[in-house]
């Protein structure tokens, strides 16, 4: 086939239509979007909840969001760097990590939805996967479903550590066992022991004892926040214990403290303050002055 050179002419451009400014920015997946927020007909107004996980390079980010025509309005949020006040100090984006923040925000929105008490999820989760079953003469379970963004849903991946958080938290997340570390594409079954390592961090643990036999310096470099927290392999496992059950006692935010006073008093130092007509008059007499005295003193 000979080669046709594209011609833009005046019907192309008259015709073009500029894409949504997310989707210029490469921000959001418009086609996932829509699928995820359309809501059935017969539901009315009632909103779809979405598990919105997204990963920083030091954070994780866990939202419950449904959509309005205002824009997304968020139930519920809880982020990685808030679980050092559960007692996990390091390693805050890891698959454990992503499994402690999506159980923190699973808690901390059936706490605000006062279904905290009816719907538990698995308090002690061993790498089994089953979905919250509705309690009988009660509220439904509080359900939504997985938000991933554009971020590769290959198997293992954190995005399912959140989810896999969020469910044994008690929110009913509609999922399969394909996706979590563990699984067998040729068996076709999940390795329950894998998954439960994976939660409790023992990955993590593992993988410290062989680079401190294999390459000291190297485990001296790559696990130095650890070393200076005086953590060790031996300790990851009761750290994550004791973090679930933290979360579980008490998943409310607690507001960082802030020295108002500190800031307002930096903030002064560069604010030019507006003068008054009398000051700006004194200014100028004063400049007069300056100059009447500096010519008197060239005389």
């Amino acid at each position: 086939m000979a080669f046709v050179k594209l011609v833009k002419n005046d019907a192309y451009y008259s015709r073009y239509q500029v894409k949504y400014r997310r989707r210029r920015e490469g921000k959001t997946d418009y086609y996932a979007r829509k699928r995820l927020i359309a809501q059935a007909k017969n539901k009315y107004s009632s909103p779809k909840y979405r598990l919105v996980v997204r990963f920083t390079n030091k954070d994780i980010i866990c939202q419950i969001v449904h959509a309005k025509l205002q824009g997304d309005f968020v139930l519920a949020a809880a982020y990685a760097h808030e679980l050092p006040n559960y007692g996990i100090k390091v390693g805050l984006t890891n698959w454990a990590s992503a499994y402690a923040t999506g159980l923190l925000v699973a808690r901390r929105a059936l706490t605000k939805l006062g279904l905290a008490d009816k719907y538990q999820g698995q308090t002690e989760p061993d790498g089994t996967i089953s979905l919250v079953d509705p309690i009988e003469d009660g509220p439904r379970p509080f359900k939504c479903y997985l938000d991933t963004g554009l971020k590769r849903t290959s198997t293992g991946s954190r995005v399912f550590g959140a989810l896999k958080g969020a469910s044994d938290g008690g929110i009913l997340i509609p999922h399969s066992e394909n996706r979590f570390p563990g699984y067998d594409p040729e068996s076709k079954e999940l390795d329950s022991e894998v998954l439960k390592n994976y939660i409790y961090g023992l990955h993590v643990s593992e993988y410290m004892e062989s680079l401190e036999e294999e390459d000291d310096e190297r485990f001296k470099k790559q696990f130095a926040k650890y070393m200076e927290e005086d953590i060790s392999s031996a300790d990851i496992e009761d750290i994550y214990k004791e973090a679930h059950q933290k979360i579980r006692e008490d998943p409310l935010a607690k507001p960082t403290p802030k020295d108002v006073e500190k800031w307002k008093a930096e903030s002064r130092k560069y604010k030019a303050t507006k003068l008054t007509k009398e000051q700006r008059a004194e200014n100028v007499k004063a400049k007069i002055a300056l100059i009447k005295s500096s010519a008197d003193g060239d005389e």
